[in-house]
């Protein structure tokens, strides 16, 4: 049977490289529509959870991920010995930047490399992890093709990019609509159908480097709009008497031509961080500085030093010196009611912190959502939110805005609080508030 009808009756295998944020929701979505499903991991910690049926993923449901294990259609190894068994391979590894702000590509070739090591005829390979335009023909092509297998005719190549927003339970990996570029239109044709067995609505566009940029952009747009808020929120700091947050609002009810962001203390999660990285530097391949995007993407990352002034003047009206202060940080992850820490402001403002002299004894966080990290090699736990813990802390910052937390409760046994999120909008008249884009109220 071709790979066509082993797609279209549910008998094609179905591999996926790559066990995270973004592969182990595709693969138990699969697994719930009738597919074998066989994870691949370098990690022997999630591939073990994986084959006792225990999840680690907020966005998968514990007990759909424990069916697809006990019906033995969802397996996970941290081999590549069975990639010649498998028909469909998603690639969802990770594509981080190095310190110089360039692209990591390098679990991306490994995953090609452990690929081509059994790669044969009539096999599906899709490439969904956020990259720069010219990655999947440019890169994991020539591996492939060093087989001596021809693309668009003996194998399929094509792109496909996430669209995964933690926590989200409205769009969820099904109900998302995805693009998708294939090298050739049979590759864009198998790469449709085998994404439309789970997915709701599945764009084709003409060619990888097209579903590549668009991925760029969907998150540079983002990050764009998220540099002018807090940019602007930096500048009612300055000028007082403004709360940005106000500001926002009450533009949002323009019914056209305006769509609200928020600022905060810094961009978190994988993309929208990175993206404007690669392609800054893909763009300089070509002569072209994306200067714009570059400045969006620094007025972010500065946001946790403008956080740490905050702290700083909280602390000067309570009366304790800085190095000697004791500091408790309300929420870790990298955005509300989830569990990832991925480029999490929060973890910076404590690297920060670390770094000038404030003593790892007197920083501690909560989160109900992260039992534990580790900042500058240092590891810290969880710390119960109580009417102790917070009056024992000379100033609390809330860096995340979890659902659970009461902003009544807090101000009421906080000694000095900095709110990043606006979590404390509802209370008026506190002196113990300092707010992001609002200026100080000490």
């Amino acid at each position: 049977m071709s790979l066509q009808g082993r797609i279209e009756d549910k008998s094609a295998k179905i591999g996926v490289i790559g066990l995270g944020y973004v592969g182990l929701p595709l693969a138990v979505e699969f697994a719930s529509k009738g597919f074998s499903v066989v994870g691949i991991d370098s990690d022997a910690k999630k591939t073990a959870s994986i084959n006792r049926g225990v999840n680690y993923i907020d966005d998968v449901e514990d007990s759909k991920l424990a069916k697809a294990v006990s019906e033995k259609r969802l397996s996970a190894t941290t081999s590549y010995a069975d990639i010649a068994d498998l028909d469909v391979i998603y690639i969802c590894v990770p594509t981080p930047f190095t310190k110089n702000k360039e692209p990591d590509v390098s679990y991306i070739e490994a995953a090609a490399q452990g690929i081509a090591a059994g790669l044969r005829k009539d096999q599906l390979i899709i490439l969904k992890s956020t990259t720069f335009p010219d990655t999947t023909e440019g890169i994991l092509q020539p591996i492939l093709d060093k087989t001596g297998l021809t693309v668009g005719k003996d194998y399929y190549l094509a792109f496909s990019p996430e669209r995964i927003d933690p926590g989200n339970q409205i769009f969820t990996t099904a109900t998302t609509p995805v693009v998708v570029g294939g090298v050739t239109k049979k590759c864009t044709e198998l790469a449709c159908l085998v994404n439309q067995q789970i997915i709701n609505q599945v764009v084709p566009v003409s060619s990888p480097k097209v579903a590549e940029m668009e991925k760029l952009l969907e998150n540079i747009f983002r990050s764009v709009n998220i540099a002018l808020v807090n940019e602007m929120a930096r500048l009612c700091d300055r000028m007082g008497g403004i709360d940005i947050w106000e500001v926002v609002e009450a533009a949002a009810t323009k019914p056209y031509g305006f769509m609200p962001f928020f600022p905060g203390p810094g961009i978190g999660g994988h993309c929208i961080l990175i993206d404007p990285y690669y392609l800054s530097w893909k763009a300089r391949e070509y002569d072209f500085h994306t200067q714009f995007i570059e400045l969006a993407a620094e007025t972010n990352e500065n946001m946790p030093f403008y956080v740490l002034g905050l702290i700083r003047r909280a602390l000067s009206h309570v009366g304790v010196p800085f190095q000697k202060a004791k500091i408790m940080i309300l929420g870790v992850a990298f955005k509300k009611d989830v569990d990832d820490t991925r480029e999490s402001p929060a973890l910076k403002i404590m690297e920060f912190l670390l770094q000038r002299g404030v003593q790892v004894d007197n920083i501690c966080y909560n989160d109900p959502h992260v039992s534990e990290i580790r900042v500058s090699g240092v590891s810290f736990n969880s710390v119960p939110l109580t009417a102790e813990s917070l009056a024992a802390a000379d100033v609390v910052v809330i860096a995340t805005n979890h659902s659970i937390y009461d902003a009544d409760f807090i101000v009421e046994h906080a000694n000095a609080i900095v709110d990043t999120r606006n979590l404390t909008k509802n209370i008026k008249g506190s002196d113990k508030i300092s707010k992001l884009g609002a200026g100080t109220r000490f």
